[in-house]
């Protein structure tokens, strides 16, 4: 067992008997739970919504290639620059070469999974740059020295009662604080920030082919303001957000804004294409776009994990996650938790190391049933199984296992054998890691064939 797993077995353990935990998951959850249907009625059809959105994202993962040198070829034209980043060393060298080159010392960044990927902020920290998150959650997040805890709402797990005595403790500001009161103290601090920061980092939600920009959805204007008052923007955007043409935002936008917060389209929606030109007025002087793989060709190449790359990072395979609303996102122990992170993770990160998360799920289908780009996610977490195995990953105690059920099953004989206790007591003792977090498993007197012949014996 490898330490990733032993420390997520560890914290589910912990987190799943926490019913403070799971009561402030369960309220905010159940916010969203009471939202959505209402932006779903936007759509017509909502099920050939979705299978459209997933037609274009298809088309846009198979000729992914020539999307990126379609995306290259348009943006540089307007004086924007493209680093093409393999890995998170790269990515990382890029972004402080930039900030070396501008003298920065203070920048400012919009909400960013992929900047988490990569721990951006370490990185800038160590090198003396002070990286302010602009995001009211992921502010909160900073300030608490913890990561995010969730794909679309960072501090998900905090209730307002736990962000007034962070302020507090962090700001000084009064611990009877409401929220509209604390979002004023960030609002002030932050927008200080803006006007001293040299260079601002966003992500991107969308890459557009066929116009050359990068398409940013929020609700604050957090990313509008990080892109337009530091004189240098950087895009670290990862490569699967492509997108062909701007007129699937058509569809992408409202389909977002639906599945991640149940609006019927975000406040702020923005079409970023470069860098300020001669005849405007606002924007940055120099723009560039990091495009980074970091494992996500790896995903490409497999034909049958590839249709994860679909993913648009709405968060709504997480919300109805029974696994995720017990143990939370912190415990997972990765940058993408949930259902879609115990897909991609081991894929990006190594399967050895977490191929524990792909067990980390009831299968039930919750999450495949709500992906707005119809992916297969309980199929890839059997998919991932499968291959951690092939892989030899598994334990010889799990492989002599396996084969003695697979012996027994095949024979009816055997089945039979040992009924009851007996059967119960060596089962349990051959899968020791089942009963450790389970109830044992308790087998019947008699197997259903015993009692069927029993009953049409005459």
């Amino acid at each position: 067992m490898t330490e990733q797993s032993q420390t997520f077995i560890a914290k589910s353990t912990i987190k799943a008997g926490d019913l403070d935990h799971r009561r402030k998951i369960n309220y905010n959850i159940g916010k969203y739970n009471a939202v959505v249907p209402k932006g779903k009625e936007q759509f017509a059809d909502i099920n050939l919504a979705k299978e459209r959105a997933k037609n274009v994202k298809w088309r846009a993962i198979e000729t992914l290639d020539l999307q990126l040198e379609t995306f290259e070829l348009n943006f540089t034209k307007r004086g924007g620059k493209v680093i093409w980043a393999e890995n998170t060393e790269q990515a990382i060298e890029a972004v402080l070469a930039i900030c070396k080159e501008k003298n920065c010392k203070t920048l400012v960044k919009s909400k960013s999974m992929v900047t988490e990927e990569i721990h951006l902020n370490d990185a800038l920290e160590k090198n003396g740059i002070e990286s302010i998150e602009t995001d009211l959650g992921e502010y909160i997040q900073q300030l608490d020295g913890e990561a995010p805890y969730h794909i679309v709402t960072p501090a998900m797990h905090k209730s307002k009662e736990d962000v007034a005595r962070l302020f507090n403790n962090k700001l000084g500001t009064p611990v009877n604080y409401t929220p509209e009161q604390l979002t004023q103290v960030a609002r002030e601090i932050l927008r200080e920030k803006y006007t001293q920061a040299e260079v601002g980092v966003t992500g991107a939600n969308f890459i557009i082919g066929d116009i050359g920009a990068v398409a940013v959805t929020e609700n604050e204007g957090n990313a509008r303001l990080s892109c337009a008052f530091p004189k240098t923007h950087i895009v670290i955007v990862g490569i699967e957000k492509m997108i062909p043409s701007m007129t699937d935002l058509a569809l992408f936008w409202p389909m977002l804004s639906t599945f991640g917060t149940g609006q019927t389209l975000t406040v702020y929606n923005t079409i970023i294409t470069g860098p300020r030109q001669p005849n405007e007025t606002d924007g940055p002087e120099e723009m560039y776009v990091v495009l980074l793989d970091n494992g996500r060709t790896d995903i490409l190449a497999n034909p049958k994990q590839r249709q994860s790359l679909y993913c648009i990072r709405c968060g709504a395979c997480l919300n109805v996650c029974p696994v995720y609303k017990n143990i939370g996102g912190h415990t997972y122990g990765t940058t993408y938790s949930g259902p879609i992170g115990s897909v991609i993770t081991p894929n990006l990160q190594g399967m050895e190391n977490f191929k524990h998360l792909s067990y980390a799920s009831s299968l039930c289908g919750a999450c495949t049933e709500v992906c707005p780009v119809k992916i297969s996610l309980h199929e890839l977490l059997l998919e991932n199984r499968r291959e951690s195995v092939q892989e030899g990953l598994a334990a010889f105690s799990e492989k002599m296992s396996w084969k003695l059920w697979k012996m027994a099953s095949l024979k009816r004989g055997m089945m039979n054998m040992g009924n009851g206790d007996i059967k119960t007591r060596v089962v349990n003792s051959l899968f020791k890691g089942w009963a450790k977090h389970r109830n044992s498993l308790d087998f019947s007197k008699k197997t259903f064939n015993e009692m069927w012949k029993e009953r049409n014996k005459d």
